[in-house]
């Protein structure tokens, strides 16, 4: 696994807040590397107790909890600059799996560095902060969806969330944005079944709301979707990375 922090794709995003010289040395002395994992393959199993932690650098994946029936819940997608492998640190071991739903590069860390790290660098400790902040509003967002939307409101409200969450990563390009996100990972995502999922989408895409074709998303009228959606809208800051 190469260091390679002098090509960092995040140091040339405008969607993020570029480090001081300090903190990238900092990052780089306790960098361990870079790792690639293909679509469709875990970066973190379910009860496991890994000794790293990772910044998913480029691609998209997903993290999800598995029944004992096999039923599957999908508790949330990650995009660029999000951290991967936090809840074992924080409880010994993790209770999801994350898979990677396109090829991924991973910046690699040792978890037992994380609070000499951030010790170092305690503004880009607010980064800890700041997901769980925003994992815990997806999450209450999307159990409102489950109890209380519509299915054209859930899946609104996630093509919205998520186009915002690309949008915040930097990710969406001249109106489009890589989605390689499945039907049934919707689906599982808001309680959905495939069936509904698929007529739902289909009425939203007749409606001229959503573009959704080879892995590709585009929202005509976000506006019009987020009302739809009911979808508060924030303005969206910068973020910090490692």
């Amino acid at each position: 696994m190469a260091n390679k922090c002098e090509i960092c794709p995040f140091s040339t995003n405008p969607a993020f807040v570029a480090p001081s010289e300090a903190d990238s040395e900092v990052v780089k002395l306790h960098r361990i590397g870079e790792m690639q994992v293909e679509a469709g393959c875990k970066i973190l199993a379910e009860g496991s107790d890994p000794h790293r932690f990772f910044t998913l650098l480029e691609g998209q994946a997903m993290r999800y909890h598995t029944l004992e029936d096999g039923r599957r819940q999908v508790l949330n997608f990650l995009f660029p600059g999000d951290l991967i492998g936090l809840e074992p640190i924080m409880l010994g071991q993790t209770s999801h799996a994350v898979e990677a739903l396109s090829p991924v590069s991973l910046c690699v860390f040792d978890r037992t560095q994380i609070w000499p790290m951030f010790s170092k660098m305690p503004e880009r400790a607010f980064m800890l902060t700041w997901q769980v902040a925003r994992e815990e509003h997806f999450l209450g967002e999307a159990l409102i969806s489950v109890g209380q939307r519509s299915a054209r409101e859930s899946l609104a409200w996630a093509f919205v969330s998520l186009w915002d969450r690309g949008q915040q990563s930097g990710i969406v390009e001249d109106g489009e944005m890589p989605f390689p996100v499945r039907q049934q990972d919707l689906a599982d995502a808001l309680g959905l079944s495939l069936v509904h999922t698929n007529k739902t989408l289909s009425r939203l895409r007749s409606e001229g709301l959503v573009v959704w074709r080879d892995g590709i998303l585009q929202l005509p009228d976000r506006e019009a979707l987020a009302r739809v959606g009911l979808v508060d809208s924030t303005a969206l800051k910068k973020r910090f990375y490692l």
